[in-house]
């Protein structure tokens, strides 16, 4: 049985980071990328999906924090990484060893993410609105979420 709790909590705080984000911006400063490893986790056990009446939403959500990442990081002196790491705590909250589902959420986040990265290479006014527009919004999705699916 799916419950709601991790997944109302983790909305809860990406709700908070959408509304308070800062909305000052500058150029962003070239900085070398800067390597990490990853380990390599053991397969996880396959579960049966069960989809929930929110997935759609979820899926927008999704794609909406993958837009916010790239303009945030495009318009900040100094890169972040809040809602790409937002993202992945939700993903595994939310999917546990569903992976399709994993994958559905995955590719939305990426789908926003790269449909900016092909508009905007520098900083300008609209990336700007853009980012905040897009904040709105996943502000709006989440407290919808938490509002009709929570306990």
């Amino acid at each position: 049985m799916m419950t709601f709790g991790p997944t109302i909590t983790r909305l809860i705080v990406t709700t908070l980071l959408l509304a308070t984000a800062t909305t000052a911006v500058a150029q962003k400063a070239a900085a070398p990328p800067q390597g990490k490893t990853e380990t390599q986790a053991p397969a996880p056990v396959v579960v049966e999906e069960k989809p929930t009446p929110y997935d759609q939403r979820l899926i927008r959500l999704a794609e909406v924090l993958g837009s916010v990442h790239y303009l945030r990081n495009l318009c900040v002196k100094e890169p972040e990484d809040v809602w790409r790491r937002s993202m992945q705590e939700l993903i595994d909250k939310e999917t546990a060893n569903e992976e399709k589902r994993r994958e559905r959420m995955t590719a939305a986040f990426n789908r926003g993410y790269r449909t900016f990265a092909s508009v905007y290479t520098t900083c300008t006014q609209q990336a700007i609105v853009a980012e905040q527009r897009y904040r709105a919004e996943g502000a709006t999705l989440a407290s919808e979420i938490v509002a009709r699916f929570g306990n």
